[in-house]
């Protein structure tokens, strides 16, 4: 299905030129936000190359550059920008995210753009909140937030994540109300993480996002996946890379963070392939990324095609090597907030070894430790900045943009 060691000179090649300066943006982009949490952290000597330093044509990131000084995670022997900790370096403490279903749909579900979803797609197998019956959006949140502060007693914030479905795909002023909702909903809620897909995210979207990251924490998840098209039309996405790459060089540097979600192991995307991903996101700017493999859910298209044998998933071991080399080619300052994904026993279908997150974890960190090496070691600097590239128009699919700027109420979403 793929080759687990495959020719990285394609990776390199990938450039961008051109590009404009963007405008100036109300609040300072994400990056900078998170190199000034660390600037009172006393500063090493090191052979890593500085965060800041994007300047074009710079060497990547290597062993060999001097003089640098170390973003917090190298400074303490991390291999990579963990999620958890930098939660902890922000904040002071433990920060648990907490599932919300407020009840959006997919415009690939409801007829939009097209029917059927994503064919891996069951939101029950990924969404613990989406496994429990549909409560108002504060209740799920009390709810929660008493399960998390039984399993932890040193919780010191909450961030409320709108996790299952397409979470901007509503009229935009029920979207400032169910946010405005969970985010004053208890005095504990530190931030918003709202996932979405490429093509749902109008301008009138992100200007709402933009003021809310004023005065909270604001994560934008973007649902990438690939940059190749020919995978996003094998997954029933019905959108382009196109679509993606209009929506992050809209949202890039208005003071909330922007996430990528990619899957790894996607038929017939080699090696090479997945490493253009990697590549992108440090072109495109991104401030996190959320890696998945791919996995199995019954009740799928996808999960018939695996039972019918099909479809043969990535093995465990090259999983481990392929996490490693993406992580590899990324930005050190990019947060890695996901290396791998899973499902609860009575859905998943293949592969097993995804339950065992915690020891994937370990196996990646061990193949670090393997090659000496670090997030960002083979990371290159594009040609152009991403906060250098155009501010493009709005190219929101009309379909989608009269559900959200123009519709009136949904009555399914959980306001109150």
């Amino acid at each position: 299905m793929f080759r687990s060691e495959g020719s990285r000179k394609s990776v390199e090649r990938v450039r961008i030129v051109g590009g404009t300066v963007m405008a100036a943006s109300r609040r300072p982009s994400f990056h900078r936000r998170v190199a000034g949490w660390f600037q009172s952290l006393p500063r090493y000597n090191s052979p890593m190359q500085s965060s800041t330093d994007h300047s074009a044509g710079s060497d990547p990131v290597s062993a060999t550059t001097p003089d640098r000084s170390r973003l917090a995670w190298q400074a303490e022997g991390a291999r990579f920008n963990a999620f958890g900790k930098a939660l902890r370096r922000r904040h002071g403490g433990r920060i648990q995210r907490v599932s919300i279903d407020a009840g959006f749909t997919c415009p690939n579900v409801d007829g939009a753009v097209t029917t059927g979803g994503c064919n891996f797609c069951d939101n029950r197998s990924f969404s613990p909140s989406r496994r429990i019956r549909l409560q108002r959006v504060a209740d799920q949140l009390t709810e929660q937030i008493g399960r998390v502060q039984k399993r932890y007693s040193d919780v010191r914030g909450y961030i409320a994540y709108f996790q299952p479905a397409t979470n901007t795909y509503a009229p935009i002023d029920q979207l400032r109300e169910i946010f405005d909702l969970a985010l004053n909903s208890d005095d504990r809620i530190v931030g918003l993480a709202v996932g979405t897909r490429p093509d749902c995210v109008p301008d009138s979207v992100l200007d709402l996002l933009q003021e809310l990251a004023v005065d909270h924490d604001v994560s934008l998840e973007f649902g990438m996946q690939t940059v190749h098209d020919e995978s996003l039309v094998w997954m029933n996405r019905a959108h382009t890379h196109a679509d993606m790459i209009n929506a992050i060089d809209r949202a890039r540097d208005r003071g909330f963070e922007c996430c990528s979600h990619i899957i790894l192991g996607v038929p017939r995307e080699d090696h090479a392939m997945m490493m253009e991903s990697a590549v992108e996101i440090g072109r495109l700017g991104f401030d996190a990324i959320k890696l998945h493999n791919l996995y199995s859910v019954r009740g799928t298209p996808l999960g018939e095609e695996v039972l019918a044998g099909k479809v043969e998933m990535m093995r465990r071991e090259d999983y481990v090597r392929t996490v490693v080399d993406f992580l590899e080619l990324v930005p050190p300052e990019v947060i890695v907030e996901r290396v791998s994904g899973d499902a609860p026993p009575n859905y998943l279908i293949e592969p097993k070894w995804c339950a065992d997150k915690q020891n994937i974890r370990r196996e990646i960190e061990a193949e670090f430790e393997r090659r000496d090496s670090r997030q960002g070691d083979r990371y290159v600097p594009p040609e152009v900045k991403p906060s250098d590239r155009p501010r493009p128009a709005d190219a929101t699919p009309e379909s989608i943009r009269n559900r959200i700027d123009t519709r009136g109420r949904l009555p399914v979403l959980k306001m109150q």
